[in-house]
Protein backbone atom coordinates (compact mmCIF):
# COMPACT_ATOMS: atom_id res chain seq x y z
CA UNK A 1 0.00 0.00 0.00
CA UNK A 2 1.38 3.87 -1.26
CA UNK A 3 1.79 5.95 1.86
CA UNK A 4 2.54 9.67 2.18
CA UNK A 5 3.52 11.68 4.82
CA UNK A 6 -0.03 14.24 5.37
CA UNK A 7 -0.62 17.25 8.01
CA UNK A 8 -3.59 16.50 9.98
CA UNK A 9 -5.75 17.85 12.93
CA UNK A 10 -7.74 15.73 15.60
CA UNK A 11 -9.58 18.55 17.50
CA UNK A 12 -9.60 21.21 17.04
CA UNK A 13 -7.14 24.51 18.67
CA UNK A 14 -3.98 26.22 17.55
CA UNK A 15 -1.33 25.35 15.20
CA UNK A 16 0.23 23.29 18.27
CA UNK A 17 -2.77 20.27 17.71
CA UNK A 18 -1.56 20.00 13.96
CA UNK A 19 0.89 16.47 13.20
CA UNK A 20 2.98 14.78 10.95
CA UNK A 21 1.08 11.62 10.17
CA UNK A 22 1.76 8.67 7.89
CA UNK A 23 -1.54 7.59 5.97
CA UNK A 24 -2.42 5.77 3.22
CA UNK A 25 -2.41 7.75 -0.25
CA UNK A 26 -5.85 8.27 -1.05
CA UNK A 27 -7.56 6.02 -3.58
CA UNK A 28 -9.17 6.94 -6.78
CA UNK A 29 -12.70 6.80 -8.15
CA UNK A 30 -14.30 7.46 -11.57
CA UNK A 31 -14.00 10.88 -12.44
CA UNK A 32 -11.35 11.60 -10.12
CA UNK A 33 -7.15 12.31 -10.62
CA UNK A 34 -4.52 12.05 -8.06
CA UNK A 35 -2.04 14.98 -8.42
CA UNK A 36 1.06 14.90 -6.43
CA UNK A 37 1.36 18.28 -4.52
CA UNK A 38 5.11 20.24 -5.58
CA UNK A 39 3.16 22.94 -3.32
CA UNK A 40 0.52 24.01 -1.46
CA UNK A 41 -0.41 27.52 0.35
CA UNK A 42 -1.10 28.00 3.99
CA UNK A 43 -4.30 30.74 4.15
CA UNK A 44 -5.64 32.46 7.15
CA UNK A 45 -9.10 30.07 6.51
CA UNK A 46 -6.28 27.17 7.17
CA UNK A 47 -5.84 28.20 10.73
CA UNK A 48 -9.41 29.39 11.28
CA UNK A 49 -10.25 25.45 9.58
CA UNK A 50 -7.91 23.90 12.39
CA UNK A 51 -9.47 26.31 15.20
CA UNK A 52 -13.08 25.06 14.37
CA UNK A 53 -14.67 27.85 12.67
CA UNK A 54 -15.80 26.05 9.64
CA UNK A 55 -16.79 22.75 11.89
CA UNK A 56 -14.85 20.65 9.75
CA UNK A 57 -15.43 16.87 10.61
CA UNK A 58 -12.49 15.15 12.11
CA UNK A 59 -9.30 13.71 11.98
CA UNK A 60 -8.99 16.24 8.95
CA UNK A 61 -6.19 16.89 6.97
CA UNK A 62 -6.61 20.92 6.57
CA UNK A 63 -5.50 23.18 3.03
CA UNK A 64 -7.14 24.23 0.02
CA UNK A 65 -4.84 25.61 -2.25
CA UNK A 66 -2.42 23.42 -4.42
CA UNK A 67 0.12 23.37 -7.75
CA UNK A 68 1.54 19.62 -8.51
CA UNK A 69 1.32 17.05 -10.89
CA UNK A 70 -1.15 14.87 -12.00
CA UNK A 71 -0.07 11.15 -11.32
CA UNK A 72 -3.31 9.27 -12.10
CA UNK A 73 -6.74 10.45 -14.00
CA UNK A 74 -7.31 9.74 -17.24
CA UNK A 75 -6.49 12.79 -19.73
CA UNK A 76 -4.71 14.20 -17.24
CA UNK A 77 -1.48 12.42 -16.25
CA UNK A 78 1.48 13.87 -16.51
CA UNK A 79 -0.07 17.60 -16.42
CA UNK A 80 1.04 20.32 -14.12
CA UNK A 81 -2.12 21.66 -12.33
CA UNK A 82 -3.19 24.40 -10.23
CA UNK A 83 -6.36 25.77 -7.99
CA UNK A 84 -8.25 24.83 -5.14
CA UNK A 85 -10.64 21.90 -4.42
CA UNK A 86 -14.32 22.08 -3.87
CA UNK A 87 -14.49 21.43 0.22
CA UNK A 88 -10.69 20.94 0.67
CA UNK A 89 -9.96 20.90 4.47
CA UNK A 90 -13.38 21.09 5.73
CA UNK A 91 -15.84 18.07 4.35
CA UNK A 92 -13.27 16.09 2.52
CA UNK A 93 -9.35 16.14 3.01
CA UNK A 94 -7.09 18.62 1.94
CA UNK A 95 -3.75 20.00 0.39
CA UNK A 96 -1.09 19.93 3.17
CA UNK A 97 0.06 16.23 2.33
CA UNK A 98 2.01 14.79 -0.17
CA UNK A 99 -1.34 13.98 -2.59
CA UNK A 100 -4.53 15.06 -2.75
CA UNK A 101 -7.36 13.79 -4.96
CA UNK A 102 -9.20 16.27 -7.66
CA UNK A 103 -12.28 15.53 -9.49
CA UNK A 104 -10.95 15.89 -13.66
CA UNK A 105 -13.31 18.61 -14.20
CA UNK A 106 -12.22 20.47 -11.04
CA UNK A 107 -8.79 20.51 -12.35
CA UNK A 108 -7.20 23.71 -14.43
CA UNK A 109 -3.60 24.04 -15.86
CA UNK A 110 -0.81 25.56 -14.48
CA UNK A 111 0.56 28.52 -16.04
CA UNK A 112 3.76 27.87 -17.96
CA UNK A 113 6.20 30.64 -15.87
CA UNK A 114 4.64 30.33 -12.48
CA UNK A 115 6.50 28.34 -10.21
CA UNK A 116 5.19 25.74 -8.39
CA UNK A 117 5.01 27.70 -5.39
CA UNK A 118 4.02 30.39 -7.02
CA UNK A 119 1.12 28.68 -8.69
CA UNK A 120 -0.22 27.25 -5.54
CA UNK A 121 -0.59 30.91 -3.47
CA UNK A 122 -3.10 32.25 -6.40
CA UNK A 123 -6.79 29.68 -5.04
CA UNK A 124 -8.62 30.92 -2.53
CA UNK A 125 -7.45 34.76 -2.46
CA UNK A 126 -8.08 34.97 -6.29
CA UNK A 127 -11.41 32.96 -6.49
CA UNK A 128 -12.37 35.72 -3.60
CA UNK A 129 -11.47 38.65 -5.53
CA UNK A 130 -12.69 37.52 -9.16
CA UNK A 131 -15.83 35.41 -7.51
CA UNK A 132 -16.94 39.27 -5.69
CA UNK A 133 -16.04 41.52 -8.48
CA UNK A 134 -16.51 39.61 -11.56
CA UNK A 135 -18.87 36.58 -11.01
CA UNK A 136 -21.41 38.67 -8.41
CA UNK A 137 -20.50 42.74 -9.26
CA UNK A 138 -19.77 42.42 -12.60
CA UNK A 139 -17.51 44.91 -11.86
CA UNK A 140 -17.17 47.45 -15.27
CA UNK A 141 -14.28 49.45 -16.67
CA UNK A 142 -13.94 53.17 -15.12
CA UNK A 143 -15.97 52.34 -12.20
CA UNK A 144 -14.51 53.48 -8.99
CA UNK A 145 -14.24 50.48 -6.97
CA UNK A 146 -12.90 50.67 -2.61
CA UNK A 147 -11.59 47.89 -1.20
CA UNK A 148 -11.25 47.46 2.13
CA UNK A 149 -8.45 45.36 3.61
CA UNK A 150 -6.39 46.20 0.29
CA UNK A 151 -2.95 45.26 2.28
CA UNK A 152 -3.79 41.82 2.59
CA UNK A 153 -3.77 38.80 0.04
CA UNK A 154 -7.39 38.76 -0.40
CA UNK A 155 -7.22 42.92 -1.12
CA UNK A 156 -4.01 42.51 -3.81
CA UNK A 157 -6.13 40.72 -5.43
CA UNK A 158 -8.88 42.37 -6.31
CA UNK A 159 -6.73 45.46 -6.64
CA UNK A 160 -5.03 43.64 -9.68
CA UNK A 161 -8.13 42.08 -10.66
CA UNK A 162 -9.93 45.36 -10.86
CA UNK A 163 -7.21 46.99 -12.70
CA UNK A 164 -7.03 44.38 -15.07
CA UNK A 165 -10.93 45.72 -15.86
CA UNK A 166 -9.45 48.68 -16.01
CA UNK A 167 -11.21 50.21 -12.52
CA UNK A 168 -10.00 52.73 -10.68
CA UNK A 169 -8.91 51.33 -7.12
CA UNK A 170 -9.44 53.37 -4.02
CA UNK A 171 -7.23 50.77 -0.83
CA UNK A 172 -8.09 51.28 2.80
CA UNK A 173 -6.14 49.34 5.62
CA UNK A 174 -4.62 50.19 8.67
CA UNK A 175 -1.16 50.94 7.79
CA UNK A 176 0.84 52.55 4.84
CA UNK A 177 2.84 49.74 3.42
CA UNK A 178 3.22 49.80 -0.22
CA UNK A 179 0.27 48.65 -2.44
CA UNK A 180 -0.75 48.96 -6.09
CA UNK A 181 -4.08 51.01 -5.78
CA UNK A 182 -4.68 54.37 -7.20
CA UNK A 183 -5.09 56.15 -3.69
CA UNK A 184 -4.73 54.96 -0.22
CA UNK A 185 -7.21 55.80 3.02
CA UNK A 186 -5.37 54.93 6.44
CA UNK A 187 -8.41 54.01 8.58
CA UNK A 188 -6.80 54.77 11.19
CA UNK A 189 -6.54 58.43 11.13
CA UNK A 190 -8.74 59.21 8.47
CA UNK A 191 -12.47 59.27 8.51
CA UNK A 192 -13.32 56.34 5.41
CA UNK A 193 -16.93 58.07 4.01
CA UNK A 194 -15.02 61.61 4.00
CA UNK A 195 -11.91 60.54 1.83
CA UNK A 196 -13.90 58.52 -0.93
CA UNK A 197 -16.72 60.97 -1.52
CA UNK A 198 -13.78 63.46 -1.73
CA UNK A 199 -12.10 61.23 -4.19
CA UNK A 200 -15.04 61.02 -6.49
CA UNK A 201 -16.15 64.48 -6.45
CA UNK A 202 -18.94 64.21 -3.80
CA UNK A 203 -20.52 61.12 -4.91
CA UNK A 204 -19.13 57.95 -3.90
CA UNK A 205 -17.86 54.43 -5.04
CA UNK A 206 -19.41 52.48 -7.53
CA UNK A 207 -18.42 49.60 -5.99
CA UNK A 208 -17.03 47.94 -2.50
CA UNK A 209 -15.46 45.10 -1.88
CA UNK A 210 -15.55 45.13 1.99
CA UNK A 211 -12.65 42.25 2.75
CA UNK A 212 -12.68 43.48 6.57
CA UNK A 213 -16.28 43.44 7.67
CA UNK A 214 -17.17 43.73 11.33
CA UNK A 215 -16.82 47.35 12.00
CA UNK A 216 -15.90 48.71 8.39
CA UNK A 217 -19.41 47.36 6.82
CA UNK A 218 -21.26 50.55 7.77
CA UNK A 219 -18.66 52.42 6.85
CA UNK A 220 -18.19 51.10 3.51
CA UNK A 221 -22.12 51.48 2.77
CA UNK A 222 -21.67 55.07 3.69
CA UNK A 223 -18.97 55.41 1.15
CA UNK A 224 -21.08 54.16 -1.31
CA UNK A 225 -22.48 56.26 -3.84
CA UNK A 226 -26.61 56.15 -4.92
CA UNK A 227 -26.99 52.73 -6.37
CA UNK A 228 -23.81 51.27 -5.25
CA UNK A 229 -22.88 47.79 -4.93
CA UNK A 230 -20.98 46.12 -2.20
CA UNK A 231 -19.35 43.04 -2.30
CA UNK A 232 -19.06 41.30 1.50
CA UNK A 233 -17.23 37.89 2.02
CA UNK A 234 -15.39 37.61 5.49
CA UNK A 235 -16.08 39.64 8.85
CA UNK A 236 -13.41 40.40 11.85
CA UNK A 237 -14.73 39.77 15.66
CA UNK A 238 -18.31 38.32 15.75
CA UNK A 239 -19.72 38.92 12.32
CA UNK A 240 -22.72 41.18 13.33
CA UNK A 241 -23.07 44.39 11.88
CA UNK A 242 -25.12 47.52 12.76
CA UNK A 243 -26.55 50.06 9.57
CA UNK A 244 -29.23 52.49 8.84
CA UNK A 245 -31.95 50.32 6.81
CA UNK A 246 -33.80 53.79 5.85
CA UNK A 247 -30.42 54.51 4.42
CA UNK A 248 -30.06 51.59 2.56
CA UNK A 249 -33.54 51.55 0.53
CA UNK A 250 -33.77 55.39 0.33
CA UNK A 251 -30.30 55.18 -1.64
CA UNK A 252 -30.86 51.90 -3.88
CA UNK A 253 -27.49 50.38 -2.01
CA UNK A 254 -27.14 46.38 -3.07
CA UNK A 255 -25.61 43.90 -0.69
CA UNK A 256 -23.72 40.88 -2.53
CA UNK A 257 -22.44 38.00 -0.40
CA UNK A 258 -19.51 35.52 -1.70
CA UNK A 259 -18.27 32.32 0.12
CA UNK A 260 -15.48 30.50 -1.84
CA UNK A 261 -15.98 27.53 0.55
CA UNK A 262 -19.18 27.06 -1.39
CA UNK A 263 -17.50 26.69 -5.08
CA UNK A 264 -17.88 23.87 -6.56
CA UNK A 265 -15.16 21.91 -8.72
CA UNK A 266 -16.07 22.64 -12.26
CA UNK A 267 -16.31 26.67 -11.28
CA UNK A 268 -13.44 26.53 -9.49
CA UNK A 269 -11.72 25.34 -12.73
CA UNK A 270 -13.29 27.75 -14.69
CA UNK A 271 -12.22 30.92 -12.93
CA UNK A 272 -8.69 29.43 -12.43
CA UNK A 273 -8.63 29.23 -16.42
CA UNK A 274 -9.71 32.67 -16.40
CA UNK A 275 -7.09 33.66 -14.55
CA UNK A 276 -4.43 31.56 -16.18
CA UNK A 277 -5.08 34.52 -18.81
CA UNK A 278 -4.41 37.09 -16.53
CA UNK A 279 -1.14 35.47 -15.37
CA UNK A 280 -0.16 34.91 -18.70
CA UNK A 281 -0.91 38.12 -20.12
CA UNK A 282 1.00 39.96 -17.54
CA UNK A 283 -2.16 41.61 -16.11
CA UNK A 284 -1.56 39.76 -12.66
CA UNK A 285 1.65 38.85 -10.61
CA UNK A 286 1.65 36.43 -7.43
CA UNK A 287 3.22 37.17 -3.77
CA UNK A 288 6.39 36.69 -2.71
CA UNK A 289 6.66 33.23 -1.19
CA UNK A 290 8.09 31.74 2.12
CA UNK A 291 8.58 28.12 1.83
CA UNK A 292 8.50 25.71 4.53
CA UNK A 293 8.32 21.80 5.13
CA UNK A 294 5.61 19.92 6.26
CA UNK A 295 7.62 19.25 9.49
CA UNK A 296 7.56 23.25 10.59
CA UNK A 297 3.65 23.33 10.10
CA UNK A 298 3.21 24.51 13.67
CA UNK A 299 5.50 27.47 12.84
CA UNK A 300 4.33 27.97 9.36
CA UNK A 301 0.97 28.01 10.85
CA UNK A 302 1.72 30.36 13.82
CA UNK A 303 3.48 32.71 11.08
CA UNK A 304 0.57 32.93 9.07
CA UNK A 305 -1.58 33.23 12.31
CA UNK A 306 0.11 36.23 12.65
CA UNK A 307 -0.10 37.68 9.46
CA UNK A 308 2.87 39.97 9.48
CA UNK A 309 4.90 41.01 5.83
CA UNK A 310 3.67 40.27 2.46
CA UNK A 311 4.71 36.67 1.86
CA UNK A 312 2.58 33.84 1.02
CA UNK A 313 3.26 30.70 3.28
CA UNK A 314 3.89 27.23 1.37
CA UNK A 315 4.44 24.35 1.64
CA UNK A 316 6.54 22.31 0.02
CA UNK A 317 5.22 18.43 0.93
CA UNK A 318 7.46 16.74 -1.39
CA UNK A 319 10.55 17.52 0.96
Amino acid sequence: MTTMKALRFEKYGPPSVLSIQELPAPDLKMGEALVELYASAINPSDVKNVASVFKAALPRIPGRDFAGVVVAGDGWKGREVWGSGAGFGVWRDGTHAQYVVVSSDGLSEKPVHLSMEEASTVGVPYLAAWSGLVDAANIRAGETVLITGALGAVGRAATQIAHWKKAKVIGADIADNPSDVDVFVNTKNKELPLEVKALTNGKGADLVFDAVGGPMFELCLKSLRVGGRQVALTSIGNGRVEFSLVDFYHNLLRLISVDTVKLAGPAIAKIMDQLRAGFEGGYLQAAPVQSWSLDQAVDAYTAVDKGTGLNKHVFLPRG
